[in-house]
């Protein structure tokens, strides 16, 4: 039996005073380990709650408990502000769950939640010892201008004007329904604006903070899947990633992006149980 304990944390001198997070954990309390999880949507959109039952269920039946977070979204909150509040959650994950310190730690993100995942890793100023990375179509070099030219997979969709998304609101949300908000990352997608909408800078401090160019080595080991067919993050992001780093890996030969929501496909409870054997091979 899946449990589920909703957190909800009033911070002071935070981007939003209320912050949102949902612990999944097994129904006989033996934990075994905790993993991190960071949701996708392109830092534009997307929430917490976006795992498929199939994936909280095989992992808490390993015993592992999973915290997922939220985080504010761009482009109202830009990549500074957004892997702060990251890296913050990571920290404190053990006093959010209340959950022992000396649990081995894990952090997984899927697309945009494994490129936080991989920039919070590798920064100084997070503070716990990690056990492993785990990234679902993530990506960290953003090679190959795919970022900042329109995407070929999302000009074929129906154009989307600047006027019918959430660029010009004000407030800052932690949680963007797919309803309501993925329209943004589809225009930013269709016009090559992605990058603008989620950083203000010059491109040399982008390149320096913000991709993992000039990070020489990982603090942990890494588990990467992605697959070849990959429709929005190209497979060139993860031959990067498993030419710098040598991670244990898994490739589907789908094309789609996110192939593993589809939970009905063998491929996906093959990349489930992998990435169950590289937790319990570096707990």
């Amino acid at each position: 039996m899946l449990n589920v304990k909703n957190i909800t944390v009033l911070k002071e001198n935070s981007i939003n005073s209320s912050r949102r997070f949902t612990l999944y954990y097994p129904s006989d309390s033996s934990i075994r380990a905790l993993i991190v999880y960071i949701h996708g949507g392109g830092l534009l959109c997307g929430n917490a709650k976006d795992l498929p039952e199939l994936h909280k269920e095989k992992l808490t039946d390993e015993g592992y408990a999973i915290l997922a977070i939220d985080y504010p979204l761009a482009p109202q909150a830009k990549i500074d502000d957004i892997l702060e509040d990251i890296i913050d959650s990571i920290n404190n994950c053990f006093e959010l769950t209340g959950l022992r310190s000396d649990l081995p730690l894990f952090v997984w993100g899927r697309s945009a939640g494994a490129y936080l995942a991989l920039l919070a890793s590798a920064s100084d100023k997070l503070h716990l010892k990690l056990n492993g990375i785990i990234s679902y179509y993530g990506y960290g070099f953003l090679c190959d201008s795919w970022y900042d030219t329109p995407s070929p997979h999302y000009v074929n969709l129906p154009i989307v004007e600047e006027g019918s998304t959430k660029i010009h609101d004000k407030e800052i949300v932690y949680r963007g329904d797919i309803a309501n908000y993925f329209s943004t990352y589809i225009y930013a997608r269709q016009t090559g604006k992605w990058k603008d909408l989620i950083y203000e800078g010059r491109d040399k401090y982008f390149f320096l903070l913000y991709t993992l160019r000039a990070v020489d080595s990982l603090p942990a080991p890494l588990f990467a899947a992605h697959s070849t067919g990959d429709t929005d993050v190209p497979y060139s992001e993860f031959i990067a990633l498993c030419s710098k780093y040598h991670p244990d890996k898994f490739v589907a030969s789908i094309p789609e992006h996110d192939f593993d929501r589809n939970t009905n496909e063998p491929e996906t409870v093959e990349l489930l149980n992998k990435t169950i054997a590289f937790i319990s091979n570096n707990i």
